[in-house]
Parts: structure tokens; C-alpha cells; sequence
């Protein structure tokens, strides 16, 4: 019953395939990058009029939908691309986005908008998740000795998509004709999976049964990674999703613009990833990702001008650059009998922190605003009413509201700080014991 992995997707247009994907993945950067452009456009339309004390924690749990959408779907999609095949679960993919767009342009003023928001959002998060669910195991499929190396290109279009979005929201185009340019991209590759052909995942080609599939998600190192991908996605991808918010009045120019410049780091750096990580190991390719990754957190905490955050961004985007990609490269190489369950799985985790940690950010920055306020004898509530016509009013609020923004990001930044002990010591041990080695699955025949 085992087929010879080498050969299993021969008849399959791996170009074709690997370009498919591609679109798929910059479709949900645009997505990502452009719903974190529009968050201030969505707090003053539809919270602020409202209640603007807890508007930024009102948006900041619309925009995480996202995120729990794409947990659940990845988690769930993931083995279904062995049942119900990796094409109809793009093409679901292609309907959300579509859906998630349509719901979100639809959203009515009033207490209703949080509820059809969070659910537009919800949508275009599962649309994700379904995407990345059939991309992984599918390039780690077609590219069996090659993983970490192809991850990391087909993830450069991660940023990709986040810089083509990310252009379009600081182009000063209306929130609502941005969004309908996602549509674009997504109907572009639900067309292509027309006549498209998939091959089956390594796992199956493998003949490793659904079972033994399952038992890899209770192997004492992947509980280990598992944990770290909490941690390794709170500190790309939150802060990427609150940067416009929360840097703008803080570097003097849109925040949405560092999130393109570390767009196109990470879309320069991850085509190396593969000597990089021939060099030091994946394991310690991901450490030196945190070291960084915890310097730029706190660099941006305490940026205050152009030059400065774009030195913080810097710093920050070359760290957290190579981190989902890796991780999942890492969960392939050293879990292949785990299949697309277990990136499923990974991917999962990742976006479950960050449905977790993006409120949070949310709430420590409307609690750290109104205790500034507070520290003043001010009601913030009057001053955000008095700001808009009083221009010292104004500067008192912009100053509360940019303490608040160094507080929130100073929260975020102790996460990598406890992966560089995490990861310091897998390192040590794989060392300990000749290496990191990454298991290959081998059919009966060879």
C-alpha cells in the first residue's frame, strides 16, 4: 500500500501548485496587513461614537476574530485535506474571503456592529487558517528534503501580501475600497484551482495510518514546540496587528508603514533561510530569532521618532522573521508521522495567542490611557470630546495616548524573553546528542 514518497507527486505541476499557494498566502497577508491599516478607521466609525473609554479593546477583539477563525479552521482543515481533499478546502477559502469581505462593507452603525464585525472577521480568520491548513503540508509534500528552505520562500509571500496591503492602506484610499481589493488576489486562485491537481500529503504517501497520526501530538518535544508557537506568534504577528494603532502618533509617521518596511526584511531574509538554518540548526536559527525579537519589542516600546522606529522595526522584523515558517518547518522535520494534523495544530496555537494577546493589548492600553488621565485628574472621556476642538486638549491627549502605546508594547515584549531560555536549552540538547537531526519518513519498499 506505501508508495515511494519520491515519486508520489511526479504527475503534478509542482510550479503550478507551488504559484497557487503562493497567491492563496498573499491574499491573507493583504487581509492581515489591511484590516490592521483600517483598525482605526473601524474604532472611529463604530466605537468611538459609542464608547470610546473601551474602543480600542472593542476593535482589538473585532479585528482577533480573525484569529480564532483561522485556529479553528486550521486545526480542523488540516486533516481534512487527506478526506476531503486539499483543493475544495481552498476553494472554501476563496468563498470566506469573499464573505468576509462582503459582511464586513455590510456592517451597520450602532451597539450591532460589534457583533456582525467580530463575525466578518471571524470569517476572513477562517478563510486563513484554511489556506495555511492545505500550503504546508502541501510544500512539504512536493519539497520531502527541502522543507525548512521552501516554508521560508513560500512564507517570504506572508510579508508579501502584508507589503502589497500595507501600500494600499497608506495610500489614503477609503477603508472600504480597500477591503474590496482583497477580493482580487482571492478570486484570482479560487480561478486557478480550476483543472488543478493535488497530490496526497507525505503522510498518507507514507502509509502512516490516521492513529499513529494522532499519537505525534503526545511526544513530550512537540508539547514543548507547541507551547513555544504561543509564544513565537504573539511576538510576530500581535504586534504586527497593532502597529498602525499604537505607533502612528508615537514615530510621527503611519505605523502601517514600519509594518511594510519589516514586510519587505522578511520577505528579503526568508529566501536564506535554508543556508541559515544549515548553519546553526533550525532550533538555533529560532533562538537567535527571539534574542532579537525581544530587543525590537522593547526598541518599539520606546520609539519616539521616524528614525528610531524604523531602527526598532529593524531590529524586531529580522528577529521574528524566520519564526512561523521555522516552526512549522521544525514540526515537519522532526514530527513527520504527524502529518497535516500536526502543522494544523501548530498553526493553531499560534493564532489562538493571538486571539488571546491582541485584546489584551487592547485592554493594557485603554487601562494605561485612562490611568495617565486619571494621574492628571482628568476625565478621558471629556478630554477625547474636548480634543477635537481644543488644540491643547489635543496635546495633552496625544501625549496620554503615546505613554499608553510604549505600556502595551513593553507587555508584549517579555514573551520572547522566556523563548530564548526555551529554546537555548532544546538547542544545548540536540547538540548534546549529535545535532539536530530531522526524520524522514521511508516506505516499505526502500
Amino acid at each position: 500500500m506505501n508508495a515511494p514518497t519520491s515519486d508520489n507527486h511526479a504527475s503534478y505541476d509542482k510550479t503550478k501548485l507551488f504559484i497557487l499557494s503562493v497567491i492563496a498566502l498573499v491574499t491573507a497577508g493583504m487581509a492581515f496587513s489591511i484590516r490592521g491599516g483600517i483598525t482605526n478607521d473601524l474604532q472611529k466609525v463604530f466605537f468611538d461614537p459609542i464608547d470610546p473609554q473601551n474602543a480600542a479593546a472593542r476593535v482589538t477583539a473585532v479585528t482577533g476574530a480573525a484569529f480564532l477563525g483561522f485556529a479553528i479552521s486550521v486545526l480542523i482543515g488540516s486533516p481534512l485535506c487527506d478526506v476531503l481533499g486539499m483543493g475544495k478546502l481552498l476553494g472554501l477559502a476563496c468563498a470566506l474571503f469573499v464573505a468576509g469581505v462582503g459582511g464586513t462593507l455590510l456592517t451597520p452603525a450602532g451597539e450591532s456592529a460589534q457583533t456582525m464585525l467580530w463575525a466578518s472577521m471571524f470569517g476572513m480568520g477562517l478563510a486563513h487558517g484554511l489556506v495555511e491548513a492545505v500550503i504546508n503540508p502541501l510544500a512539504a509534500t512536493l519539497y520531502p528534503e527541502d522543507k525548512t528552505h521552501k516554508l521560508n520562500v513560500l512564507h517570504a509571500w506572508w510579508p508579501g501580501g502584508i507589503i502589497i496591503g500595507g501600500l494600499i492602506s497608506a495610500s489614503g484610499i477609503s477603508w472600504k475600497l480597500q477591503l474590496i481589493i482583497i477580493l482580487l488576489p482571492a478570486i484570482t486562485f479560487g480561478a486557478m484551482l480550476m483543472g488543478a491537481k493535488f497530490p496526497p500529503t507525505e503522510r498518507v504517501a507514507a502509509g502512516i495510518s490516521s492513529g499513529d497520526m494522532f499519537k505525534e501530538a503526545f511526544r513530550p518535544l512537540f508539547i514543548v514546540f507547541f507551547l513555544c508557537m504561543f509564544l513565537t506568534a504573539s511576538t510576530e504577528l500581535a504586534p504586527g496587528q497593532w502597529v498602525d494603532a499604537a505607533l502612528t502618533r508615537t514615530v510621527h509617521f503611519r505605523g502601517i508603514l514600519l509594518l511594510v518596511y519589516v514586510s519587505g526584511l522578511m520577505f528579503v531574509m526568508r529566501y536564506f533561510a535554508g543556508p541559515l538554518a544549515h548553519k546553526l540548526s533550525p532550533v538555533g536559527l529560532l533562538w537567535f530569532s527571539s534574542v532579537l525579537g525581544a530587543v525590537g519589542l522593547f526598541l518599539l516600546a520606546t520609539a519616539n521618532s521616524p528614525v528610531t522606529g524604523l531602527l526598532a522595526a529593524t531590529v524586531w522584523g529580522v528577529g521574528v522573521c524566520y519564526m512561523w515558517p521555522t516552526m512549522l518547518a521544525v514540526t515537519s522535520e522532526r514530527f513527520p508521522r504527524g502529518g497535516a494534523f500536526l502543522m494544523g495544530v501548530m498553526g493553531s496555537a499560534g493564532n489562538l495567542a493571538i486571539f488571546f494577546v491582541l485584546p489584551k493589548l487592547g485592554q493594557v492600553f485603554d487601562d494605561a490611557k485612562l490611568a495617565a488621565a486619571k494621574a492628571q485628574n482628568l476625565d478621558f472621556a471629556a478630554l477625547s470630546t474636548a480634543a477635537k476642538t481644543d488644540t491643547a486638549k489635543a496635546d495633552t491627549l496625544n501625549t496620554i495616548l503615546s505613554s499608553a502605546s510604549e505600556t502595551s508594547f513593553k507587555a508584549v515584549a517579555i514573551l520572547p524573553v522566556i523563548l530564548i531560555v526555551v529554546f537555548a536549552l532544546i538547542w544545548m540538547y540536540d547538540k548534546s546528542k549529535g545535532g539536530y537531526k530531522a526524520e524522514r519518513l521511508v516506505n516499505d519498499e526502500n
